[in-house]
């Protein structure tokens, strides 16, 4: 949120710099994350000053350019040739001077000494346009005979200047989403704290002048939905003049990031801006039957917006209407019918409190997001509303003229009142950390206009007003009075406190980052999706359980309304994503949690659980294995180019792969594929992911998936496994061996009939051939695979080596039904 420093002095007399008012803002929680100056007119008219044309002749090589003597107060005569057809002798005109930097629109360029067809020209004399002044370029500007020459053009022309502070407002701070909110937290800190430069108290302007001048138009209003709108005031002006709107106004506007329309909806937004309470402007004319009623409307109802689109309407949106039908988006837009407009003569004037849940509600499923939702979604002021009608109305009287034509109508049917709890001062500064004193701590809390209805000696007993949304208890006011203190002022102190903790083993960031690295080094990227999804991927996949999604109690929108309940749809979104921008060679991995609801309740402990919340690795290979190269031909990713990674991953966290356990790939998700458990608990499912699911995304190359039970892994790790160890003085044996099997037998079983065969000196197993064809019978394939033996501490011999093999080849047979080939 943007907040200028020269509206903020308006309510708090300070000669704090910019640089020092953001500081001590900080300090209070409110960020200030960036300090921009901000000038009426861009570049401020640098450089431009009021010159007198003393003559003009005929350019001799151009007809339509003119050389003119102009006299800009500095005691030479400058030759400046110019194109415009009403430049004349006698003339007062702003000149852009050497060294002028001229701005049309995002574009710039400086004025410099040149010759134009061969005549000298020494600066330029400006339209309008050319200095951000209109949107004229007819000629030169042409100003009053009364201008002095050499004024400069930003005093002639009142070019105002400002800084203006870019304050982050955490969503708790709704309190702090105007000038007033944050001049009341400056004004608290500059009071409580020791300052060289101390302030008045914060002040507000004053609506005692307010009176009704007469009762020509009175509207009543009805609210049939309090729920949603439990406050609402109005009042009606006549006789007033739609039109643009000072330059002060828009100036003020301007410097916080709006666009000035017209001095009427000016106005409300400067008090929007102002007081943090949104206002919205009704062409009286709009408003049949005299009424406005507060009402949600049948689902489906067609409404057009300000902005001319026709929206079509939830059954929970509340509505503005009139005795015939909806003129406005309660607290989030504005319609078309009862817009103010160059024709409007009155308005009614709206001042609401609305629902925060109702107004986020309507604003994320419309997609519209306005100053007026951003505040009400967060929690106004109920108590402000009246104070901001006043405000306004007196400022449109004195800008736009008319009448304030009727009593102010104001439904409030159950009133918000002060939460009410008592503090102890030892708590205060037990949390603190720090004896702040009792005094200290009053003084704080008047400053935030927090009531301190009594005092005893323990502590107070507090009325905290409704605007403060975040303050509900003893901790709240801690941190209140902390943050008006400043974190700053509180001593460290020389004792130093620690305790001994507990640290898992293995660490598991530490295991996380070394997979992460492992994987990174390799070419992955990593990514970090959404834990929020849409229901649409589990009601269409039929891959997990819908009954099984955790929704969420408001979603931001229909496509993220669940948590998720696997990698594999975000994951596929981000590969969608980058392939449409034709990044089609794509390694991806994502360490994430997923979340499941358990439809038959857990009970462990004596305690329910509902939810179960599991991590996962995922990983995502796509394209070709390596980027175009010409000393290379490319080479598809396939599956065991996936799994190649996956077991890299096992043997990086010093897993031995003999404990692998293969399983059964059952996985709708997955064209072909493979499933091991560890201790009987499922590790992993990887394989090529189906078409079907593809088509889902878009995505038309085959993509290869692997997902890792992650906690599965951390639990089974031993972290004493990955050890230095001396490269063996002793040297490898190489025994091969020719199997023909059935072909449902996999490698993987047959790896992990090896590990469990040969302990110790067995160091690998390695499949380097595969035949299946017309030489054996059908149904049956042939593998060659390779085992390398090691023993640390002597050199094998033949004998030894021979007798492993036979053990091998039996296990093979009695346990696979291999048959070993001669």
């Amino acid at each position: 949120m943007k907040i200028s420093c020269n509206w903020l002095k308006e309510y708090i007399q300070t000669d704090l710099e910019p640089v020092e008012i953001a500081r001590i803002l900080t300090d209070c929680g409110l960020e200030v994350e960036a300090i921009e100056e901000f000038e009426s007119v861009k570049g401020g008219l640098k450089g431009v000053v009021i010159g007198k044309v003393l003559s003009t002749s005929r350019h001799p090589n151009a007809d339509k350019l003119t050389c003119c003597k102009v006299d800009v107060g500095s005691g030479q005569v400058l030759d400046i040739v110019c194109g415009a057809p009403n430049v004349a002798p006698g003339q007062k005109v702003p000149v852009a001077t050497i060294g002028t930097v001229i701005y049309k629109g995002d574009e710039s360029f400086t004025i410099k000494a040149s010759k134009l067809r061969g005549e000298p020209s020494e600066g330029m004399i400006c339209a309008e346009d050319e200095l951000g002044l209109g949107d004229s370029h007819a000629g030169i500007m042409v100003l009053d005979e009364k201008a002095e020459i050499g004024t400069h053009a930003a005093d002639y022309f009142s070019v105002s200047s400002d800084t203006v502070l870019e304050v982050a407002i955490t969503p708790n701070r709704s309190d702090a989403a105007s000038h007033f909110g944050v001049a009341r937290d400056l004004a608290a800190a500059l009071a409580n704290r020791e300052f060289q430069h101390k302030a008045m108290p914060f002040r507000k302007p004053s609506v005692d002048s307010f009176s009704v001048n007469n009762h020509d138009l009175g509207i009543s209003v009805t609210i049939a939905n309090p729920e949603a709108c439990p406050r609402y005031s109005g009042i009606t002006l006549s006789g007033i003049r739609v039109e643009e709107s000072p330059a002060w106004l828009k100036d003020r506007l301007k410097a916080v990031g709006l666009r000035p329309i017209n001095n009427i909806v000016d106005i409300t937004n400067y008090v929007l801006m102002e007081t943090g309470q949104p206002l919205h402007a009704f062409d009286a004319s709009a408003v049949t039957g005299k009424q406005v009623v507060v009402r949600k409307m049948d689902k489906g109802t067609k409404f057009i917006t300000l902005d001319g689109v026709e929206r079509e309407l939830a059954a929970d949106d509340l509505m503005i209407c009139n005795s015939k039908e909806g003129m406005c988006i309660g607290g989030v837009f504005g319609g078309e019918i009862s817009g103010v407009t160059s024709t409007t003569t009155s308005i009614f004037l709206e001042s609401a409190y609305f629902d925060p849940t109702h107004i986020r509600k309507t604003s994320k499923l419309h997609g519209l997001k306005t100053d007026a939702s951003f505040r009400f979604e967060r929690g106004t002021d109920p108590n402000i509303t009246i104070y901001a009608l006043k405000r306004a109305a007196l400022l449109m009287k004195e800008i736009a003229g008319g009448a304030i034509s009727s009593e102010i109508v104001d439904v409030y049917p159950k009133p918000f009142e002060n939460r009410i709890f008592e503090v102890k001062v030892a708590n205060i500064e037990n949390l603190i950390g720090k004896k702040i004193g009792k005094e200290a701590i009053a003084s704080i809390l008047r400053s935030l206009e927090i009531e301190i209805l009594s005092e005893n000696p323990e502590g107070f007993l507090l009325s905290v007003p409704p605007f403060k949304v975040d303050v509900e208890r003893e901790a709240d006011i801690v941190e209140e009075v902390m943050r008006i203190y400043g974190y700053n002022n509180v001593e460290t102190g020389d004792a130093v406190h620690s305790s001994l903790s507990f640290s898992p083993k293995p660490d598991p960031e530490r295991v996380q980052n070394l997979v992460a690295d492992f994987l990174s080094n390799n070419g992955f990227s990593e990514i970090l999706t959404n834990s929020l999804s849409s229901t649409a991927y589990y009601e269409n996949s039929n891959l997990f359980p819908v009954e099984q999604c955790v929704k969420i109690l408001n979603p931001l929108s229909r496509e993220l309304e669940v948590m998720r309940q696997t990698l594999i749809f975000s994951g596929l979104e981000s590969v969608s994503y980058n392939l449409n921008r034709r990044q089609n060679d794509l390694k991806f991995y994502e360490f994430g949690t997923i979340y499941k609801l358990n439809t038959a309740e857990v009970k462990s402990a004596e305690v329910t659980r509902k939810y179960t919340e599991k991590r996962k690795l995922a990983i995502f290979i796509t394209g070709n294995q390596a980027n175009e190269s010409w000393y290379t031909e490319p080479r598809k990713s396939d599956y065991h180019f996936l799994k190649s990674f996956v077991f890299g991953v096992f043997r990086k966290t010093g897993m031995p792969l003999w404990k692998l356990q293969p399983a059964d790939v059952s996985h709708q998700m997955y064209v072909s594929g493979e499933s091991y458990l560890l201790n009987n608990r499922e590790l992993i499912s990887m394989g090529q992911l189906h078409p079907v699911l593809l088509k889902a995304f878009d995505i038309k190359q085959d993509v290869f998936y692997a997902e890792v039970e992650w906690h599965v892994l951390l639990s089974e790790i031993d972290p004493e496994q990955v050890k230095y160890k001396e490269v063996s003085r002793f040297p490898e044996v190489r025994r091969d061996l020719a199997l023909l099997l059935d072909r449902k037998v996999t490698f993987a079983e047959l790896e992990a009939i090896s590990y469990k065969t040969v302990r110790g000196m067995l160091k690998s197993v390695n499949l380097f051939d595969v035949y299946e064809g017309e030489k054996i019978e059908k149904g049956k394939k042939s593998y060659a695979i390779s085992f390398i033996f090691q023993d640390s501490q002597k050199t094998l011999t033949d004998q030894e080596v021979e007798k492993q093999m036979k053990k091998l080849a039996e296990a093979f047979e009695k346990e696979s039904g291999a048959l070993v080939r001669k």
